[in-house]
């Protein structure tokens, strides 16, 4: 079925757009397929001229966004169920109040790491609704990273053409690396700033270094 709407994206015809919209969403709730294949190849009739880019980040954008939505309100729905069959054991409350404190101080990088990662962006997008996450924040930090994802996977058939529309594995490693290295350089930010805020607490104040305290 997955590989039947590929070629209604590759034929260029009018449903194209709406084939990206559909796979973007339905792969954010059921990851049996990355949609960066129909993105990338949509990309690539981008670059032939066939369709246009801008619209094609858009469809993928907003079905992303649309997918990763309805994820999080199943994970609000289910939430309260899940979390009470997690409470039975103490192994289980440790672990969910862990996720929770991860959720609540580093929320915005998972959703943006996820949705670079299949099967990872309905785990992010479903935990952010089941613990919960607030909403007005989830999306602020989805639309950014469905747009990013859209512009990413379409780039890659854009630019890169054929040898990522043949070999999809391709744009998957592409996409992981992304998300690593996005990982990696807060990671940085974040020991950098704490490193200052450190080394200002132990330094003494400057009247006292000049008088020798």
């Amino acid at each position: 079925m997955f590989d039947r709407l590929v070629d209604v994206v590759s034929s260029a015809s009018g449903w194209a757009y709406a084939v990206v919209v559909l796979v973007a969403l339905v792969d954010a709730l059921l990851p049996l397929v990355p949609s960066e294949t129909a993105v990338i190849t949509a990309g690539v009739l981008s670059a032939a001229g066939e369709l246009s880019l801008p619209v094609v980040v858009a469809a993928a954008a907003s079905g992303a966004m649309i997918g990763d939505n309805a994820a999080y309100l199943v994970g609000r729905r289910l939430g309260g169920r899940i979390k009470r069959r997690l409470n039975r054991s103490e192994r289980r409350r440790s672990q969910l109040r862990w996720a929770e404190r991860r959720l609540a101080e580093r929320g915005g990088e998972l959703i943006a790491l996820g949705r670079f990662i299949p099967g990872g962006r309905t785990a992010v997008t479903l935990s952010a609704g089941m613990l919960p996450f607030r909403w007005r924040a989830f999306v602020v930090f989805d639309a950014l990273a469905a747009l990013g994802w859209a512009l990413y996977a379409s780039m890659l058939g854009f630019f890169g053409g054929e040898a990522f529309e043949k070999a999809p594995w391709k744009g998957l490693v592409v996409a992981i690396g992304i998300a690593f290295s996005t990982a990696a350089a807060i990671e940085l930010v974040r020991w950098y700033r704490h490193r200052r805020a450190t080394t200002g607490e132990r330094m003494p104040p400057a009247d006292d270094r000049r008088d020798g305290r």
